[in-house]
């Protein structure tokens, strides 16, 4: 399942385990693929964000948009063609049945 969530960075978490509360501030060396963190006592440490190469990562949104944007692109077309032939046809319907015809589809609803 799908939990498009922000990916959260691995470096982070070894970091935690390491400092806890002791952490000041932390920040993301993406040239090296590394998280920074500052700690209380003036010394800095650092933690890489790759656990694992192969390592499968949660989708976001991005991701999917990436991964699946003709899909999508289908579904929104499709939709679309969709809405233009049902308003097409209610217009059609409206402006050529009888009377009649169009008072038993308004009072369908109260059955």
């Amino acid at each position: 399942m799908i939990t498009l969530q922000r990916r959260q960075l691995a470096g982070h978490d070894i970091l935690l385990a390491r400092h806890g509360n002791h952490i000041c501030s932390m920040r993301v060396d993406r040239s090296n693929d590394r998280v920074v963190a500052l700690l209380d006592d003036g010394s800095v440490d650092s933690a890489p964000n790759l656990i694992a190469p192969g390592i499968k990562l949660p989708e976001t949104v991005g991701s999917v948009l990436r991964e699946d944007w003709k899909l999508l692109t289908a579904w929104g077309g499709m939709a679309a063609a969709m809405a233009v032939l049902m308003t097409g046809a209610a217009v059609a319907l409206g402006t050529t049945a009888d009377p009649a015809t169009l008072e038993m589809l308004t009072a369908y609803t109260a059955y």
